[in-house]
């Protein structure tokens, strides 16, 4: 290492950080090399007029990334020669869709040359999945966990523990058979009653709402029931329907369309009559994205940000601090309502 020039008091990066950094640079560039004994932490906080506690963090840090070793009464050791090697990271969906793309690109994007993603689609099918884990629990450095199957009594959790628990991050669903794991995640029955909760006086000019919940594709029940428990709570006159019929379209009715064919369909059948969304009809669609904004002079949605929880997801892995987080849910009000 050189002198204390290399440390950036202005710098928004914390100090213990910046020696990281500093180390690790110095480490690829040659100036350590495996099993070298780099500067003690009185030398290194010295030399760089840190405080001791400053080093010794950055240290301890570079320690738990298996950058360093330490040996008790001989001071750190370096424990490998690329420390800055890109990360393998196993991306397991159980379908692509646009939302999940949405995902993909905030995560890939935020990751940036510091890891390799491979993809994996298992499809809804418990058994495809605990193929994907077994024949790959060796070759990645984490698995980002997608958790949805049609068999919802499914023992997800017994697949997901034959990784060791420091590889894994679920996102988009939280298992309460994991509840000691990291997660970023949706709260299917309190997301979409918060959002419509968002909406209710513009709701209360309708007759009814109605859910469109196909049974031919796969969306958690808990939409269903917490729909159902917003229209009770709120005393709205509702129903769920499997499908979308033209004879059961009605005026001044809303319906919100958890699949995007759906709310194709349901457009087209109202340009068909000659109906005005948001006049005639109201529409809401779950799950946002750019098309929505512009579709019919704009589709009001409920949406979480799955963006947000790309960029969540990737940041936990980056910076090693993995949490459980729940992901914010909105209603985006437009011309459709």
């Amino acid at each position: 290492m050189n002198d204390y020039t290399r440390i950036d008091s202005e710098s928004g990066i914390p100090k213990y950080r910046q020696v990281e950094e500093m180390i690790i640079s110095d480490i690829e560039s040659g100036i350590f090399k495996k099993g070298q004994r780099i500067p003690s932490i009185n030398e290194t906080s010295e030399e760089l007029l840190l405080s001791r506690d400053t080093v010794e963090k950055a240290y301890v840090q570079l320690r738990k990334k298996g950058i360093l070793a330490s040996v008790r009464g001989k001071g750190y050791y370096v424990r490998q020669n690329s420390p800055g090697k890109k990360l393998r990271i196993s991306l397991i969906f159980n379908k692509l869709s646009n939302y999940k793309r949405s995902l993909y690109n905030s995560f890939i994007q935020t990751l940036g040359k510091k890891a390799g993603v491979d993809v994996f689609i298992y499809n809804y099918d418990i058994a495809e999945f605990e193929n994907i884990i077994e024949n790959n629990l060796s070759n990645y450095d984490y698995f980002v966990i997608l958790p949805h199957f049609k068999n919802e009594n499914a023992d997800v959790a017994s697949v997901i523990r034959k990784i060791p628990k420091e590889k894994v991050l679920i996102v988009d669903r939280n298992l309460a058979e994991l509840k000691d794991y990291p997660v970023v995640y949706q709260e299917y029955d309190q997301d979409i009653r918060q959002a419509l909760s968002a909406a209710l006086e513009i709701l209360k000019k309708y007759t009814r709402l109605n859910l469109v919940f196909p049974k031919t594709e796969y969306y958690s029940s808990y939409i269903r029931k917490g729909f159902a428990l917003f229209c009770q709570l709120n005393q709205f006159e509702y129903q769920i329907l499997d499908s979308l019929e033209e004879d059961r379209l009605y005026k001044q009715e809303v319906y919100i369309t958890i699949s995007d064919n759906d709310l194709y369909d349901l457009i087209r059948m109202i340009k068909k009559r000659g109906w005005t969304p948001g006049r005639d009809i109201g529409i809401i669609s779950y799950n946002e994205n750019p098309v929505k904004e512009i579709l019919c002079d704009g589709i009001s949605t409920i949406s979480t940000n799955h963006d947000e929880i790309g960029r969540i997801a990737a940041e936990m892995i980056l910076k090693k601090e993995f949490k459980r987080i729940k992901c914010p849910f909105q209603f985006i009000h437009r011309n459709s309502l």
